[in-house]
């Protein structure tokens, strides 16, 4: 998925609760990649409060703990019985983890996460996310 996709996902999720009809016509790849974005920015809020620099790896595993927290979270409402927590969860940490890369590895050929050398991603900029 690409950004513009979890973005669409996420609306679905956190601002409109329309996941029940999701569930027969995007899927749940579709629903977790708007919780991978979730957890990217509650990531980048964590990171850049602290400040410190950390190395790739470092961050990709933080940035999979924050996506599946938020897998977590949706499971335990009710009415979600239908999700697949596990395979949901699978693909919110995989996704972030390749929103990752795209952003700090390939786009701005960072050596490491350093919260004061760079922005976060553009999408985040002035939006509406919950986090």
């Amino acid at each position: 998925m690409d950004w513009d996709s979890c973005s669409q996902a996420y609306s679905r999720v956190y601002e409109n609760g329309d996941v029940d009809e999701q569930k027969h016509h995007r899927g749940q790849e579709f629903l977790a990649g708007g919780m991978a974005l979730a957890g990217f920015k509650a990531f980048e809020d964590h990171q850049r409060k602290e400040g410190k620099p950390i190395s790739h790896g470092m961050a990709k595993d933080m940035l999979a703990g924050f996506a599946g927290a938020e897998v977590d979270k949706f499971c335990q409402q009710e009415g979600h019985e239908w999700f697949d927590h596990e395979k949901a969860k699978r693909h919110a940490e995989e996704q972030a983890g390749k929103m990752y890369d795209e952003y700090y590895i390939q786009q701005q050929n960072m050596d490491k996460y350093d919260p004061r050398e760079r922005g976060p991603p553009p999408i985040f900029g002035g939006h509406r996310y919950i986090h």
